[in-house]
């Protein structure tokens, strides 16, 4: 699911921490890469990638189930869409919409 994030002059990690997430090292280089653990197990979780435009942040949100079933692949238990991913969109919609 893709959230389209007006840009307001506050910087990426500052904006992404507001939500409750946290940088996620394993992303793809081109990409930033934030995740929120559901538990406190790394998985599940949500992980938003984010692509930067002229005057938006696009966060592409995904439930991520479980870690990639085989080293060096990204292939995972992922929800791209559904219930939970809309009400963790909608919720992260809503905070930042109201500083």
């Amino acid at each position: 699911m893709i959230i389209k994030i007006p840009k307001t002059g506050e910087n990426l990690i500052q904006l992404i921490r507001r939500v409750g997430y946290s940088p996620d090292r394993n992303g793809r280089p081109a990409e930033p890469s934030f995740s929120r653990p559901l538990t406190n197990q790394t998985y599940p979780r949500y992980h938003i990638y984010v692509e930067e435009k002229i005057d938006e942040w696009l966060f592409k949100l995904h439930l991520d189930q479980k870690k990639p079933s085989y080293e060096g692949t990204a292939a995972h238990s992922g929800e791209y869409e559904g219930p939970a991913v809309e009400a963790e969109a909608e919720r992260i919609e809503a905070q930042l919409k109201n500083p």
